[in-house]
């Protein structure tokens, strides 16, 4: 009983730390984050008057749709904004 006990024990440590592993490879680096923030500097009229009904990752589709309308502070800040990669999908769907 002691063997299966210490094996789920290490079991689960080794999935908490592929998840945390995971999870932190995929945060934004800082350059992204200063880039997001310019953005948001640059484009706050922008915002208010084309997306103020939207939140998060929302504000920026809404700006990328309406791009032809926005002051061009805030378009020379969004082609500023790095492309992020697409996630991987998931291990069961590739």
């Amino acid at each position: 009983m002691r063997f299966h006990s210490f094996a789920s024990l290490a079991l689960s440590a080794t999935m908490l730390a592929g998840v945390s592993f995971s999870v932190h490879a995929q945060a934004p680096s800082g350059d992204f984050r200063a880039a997001v923030q310019a953005v948001r500097q640059a484009c706050d009229s922008d915002t208010k008057q084309y997306c103020a009904d939207k939140q998060g990752r929302e504000v920026f589709a809404c700006l990328r749709q309406n791009s032809d309308k926005l002051s061009q502070g805030c378009k020379d800040a969004m082609a500023k904004l790095p492309q992020r990669r697409p996630a991987a999908p998931p291990p069961d769907q590739q």
